[in-house]
């Protein structure tokens, strides 16, 4: 039982952490392309809305997270002003989600290595 109250805390983290990458991916990406005014806020809503698109694009299959993810990522964008094509937005949503979920899934495992779970 005390496994699976730690996995359960642990996941928990990964989500925050996931979020948190997505964030700072975002935030670095509009610093990218010389957004200065409300970085902070503008990254937490593209970052909130790339974070929704993966969360239900993983409902549907794991491959539904890499095409919400970056969808999500450019029809917020577009609402930002950032001056950057179509194609390079959805592959920059494309590279980003890619990268935070990787980085997340990969500490995911070992946590759950970790904990012998896995």
């Amino acid at each position: 039982m005390l496994y699976r109250i730690i996995t359960l805390i642990g996941g928990l983290v990964f989500v925050v952490a996931l979020f948190a990458l997505l964030w700072f991916f975002c935030r670095k990406f509009l610093e990218h392309h010389g957004v200065t005014d409300n970085v902070q806020d503008r990254a937490t809503v593209l970052a909130t809305w790339t974070f929704a698109g993966i969360s239900v694009g993983l409902l549907f299959a794991v491959v539904g997270a890499f095409v919400l993810g970056p969808w999500a990522f450019y029809r917020t964008l577009r609402g930002h002003g950032v001056d950057i094509s179509d194609g390079a937005a959805i592959w920059w949503g494309f590279g980003i989600v890619a990268a935070a979920l990787g980085i997340t899934a990969v500490g995911f495992f070992g946590f759950l290595m970790a904990v012998g779970a896995y």
